[in-house]
């Protein structure tokens, strides 16, 4: 990595931080700051997969794929949530409440499968278990919980 390219990625960091994703206008702020071209900072934010381009929804779902979660049916917990949310990895919700995204390991293979939404583990899942877990926040969201 070059310093330019470090140096775009700590904007793109920065800005990212700031707004929770990178909105495209930012892009061409990073650009215009590092005398780059605007391609060139989005070549670096959808190299490195760190990077939102879009807004995440209120609720992240971090879905492990690690090895104890494949061989545990985590493909059914996708299936699952796409099933009940209608979205998949990297997809936020229409009404804005979820995103999921696939990682390679959250550390609670003792769990496996599991998934954690905004920093709390839910281990051993089953599809229905997933399924009402989503339902749950969706229904505190609705009462204003």
């Amino acid at each position: 990595m070059n310093n330019s390219e470090s140096s775009v990625v700590s904007l793109l960091q920065e800005t990212q931080e700031k707004f929770g994703y990178i909105p495209k206008e930012e892009i061409y702020r990073i650009a215009e700051e590092k005398g780059v071209s605007p391609a060139k900072v989005m070549g670096v934010a959808t190299f490195y997969s760190q990077f939102r381009l879009s807004k995440p929804g209120k609720n992240l779902i971090l879905l492990c794929k690690g090895t104890a979660c494949h061989v545990n049916s985590a493909s059914s917990i996708a299936a699952a949530l796409k099933e009940e949310l209608g979205i998949g990895d990297g997809e936020t919700s229409e009404d804005g409440l979820f995103t999921i995204e696939f990682v390679a390991c959250l550390g609670c293979c003792s769990l496996s499968p599991v998934m954690m939404i905004n920093g709390v583990a839910y281990g051993s899942l089953t599809p229905e278990k997933a399924k009402e877990i989503v339902r749950n926040i969706r229904n505190e969201a609705a009462k204003g919980v």
